[in-house]
């Protein structure tokens, strides 16, 4: 038995000793009596139904899920409400079961619904993490911060958001880690999707070199970047000046503006072409170096 499935018989357990409390304390309260089971039919024919219906309901909802995949638009926007009704689904589903089972095997639903009214009370305050989950997720949906497909900054962890359900969000970074958080938790986010991204390169020059020379050649050389990387390159590579006196170097400061989700191979690309740039200019890119002198 593998870790995962030893978490699911975990939370199965779970489930069934707070199933048992509730009856437990709801029947030495009171607020449960166990009138309404006694119509319960628990022959053979109303457990077939039982479970001719649970299928049922699982193949429509797998279904349902299976048409929602097929639909794959280019608009973040889309994508999001496509994960939160395939969340949602999930739930009615559940839930669909459970009173429809009951139904079927005789259970006045409606009547143990009011008896339990009190008692869901006190666990719904047991929950606020749960309903704090489900309200935020909500909020963030109608008020746009982030969409399935945008690129997120949470707690330092920087990725693509995969899906968005009623209590949780999927983020995977570029080494398809996944990150889990929950809705409530989705706190200080830093939507990097909302606008053009900059690369950034700095590329050192021997002190020896004319620089006012080079400045000269600079924009024909970042012509020729962009014309190699249209796709990637949303404008012609900008030189900001002079970044810093390093010991061994001048440093020079350049940026191009790129999707987010290029932003690395964007810098990547960038210090490759200067560096292939400056060395048809006759310009070398140096390295630290040590000047011995002895008497």
């Amino acid at each position: 038995m593998n870790k995962k499935q030893t978490n699911q018989l975990i939370r199965i357990g779970i489930c069934i000793a707070v199933v048992a409390a509730i009856v437990g304390i709801g029947a030495a309260t009171k607020w449960i009596t166990f009138d309404e089971f006694k119509a319960i039919s628990f022959d053979f024919s109303s457990l077939v139904k039982v479970l001719v219906m649970a299928l049922a309901v699982i193949a429509v909802t797998t279904l349902i899920t299976f048409i929602l995949s097929l639909f794959n638009p280019k608009n973040h926007r889309a994508k999001s409400m496509l994960s939160i009704i395939s969340s949602l689904i999930k739930y009615v589903a559940g839930l669909v079961i459970i009173c429809w089972g009951l139904s079927i095997l005789g259970v006045n639903v409606s009547t143990i619904v009011a008896s339990v009214g009190i008692l869901a009370l006190i666990v719904g305050f047991s929950a606020e993490s749960l309903i704090a989950d489900v309200v935020t997720g909500a909020f963030m949906i109608f008020e746009n911060q982030y969409n399935v497909g945008d690129i997120v900054e949470v707690d330092n962890f920087r990725g693509t958001v995969t899906s968005i359900g009623i209590r949780t969000t999927c983020i995977a970074d570029p080494g398809d880690n996944v990150k889990i958080v929950n809705n409530s938790a989705m706190k200080n986010i830093l939507n990097r999707s909302d606008r053009v991204s900059r690369s950034i390169s700095d590329i050192a020059i021997p002190y020896a070199t004319d620089l006012e020379k080079l400045e000269s050649e600079i924009p024909a050389l970042m012509e020729r970047i962009r014309e190699a990387h249209p796709e990637m390159m949303k404008a012609v590579p900008r030189y900001l000046g002079v970044q810093a006196l390093a010991d061994s170097a001048v440093v020079l400061r350049f940026v191009v503006d790129v999707d987010e989700k290029d932003i690395y191979t964007g810098a990547r690309t960038l210090n490759h072409d200067l560096l292939l740039g400056f060395r048809k200019l006759g310009v070398e890119c140096p390295f630290p170096q040590v000047d011995v002198h002895s008497r």
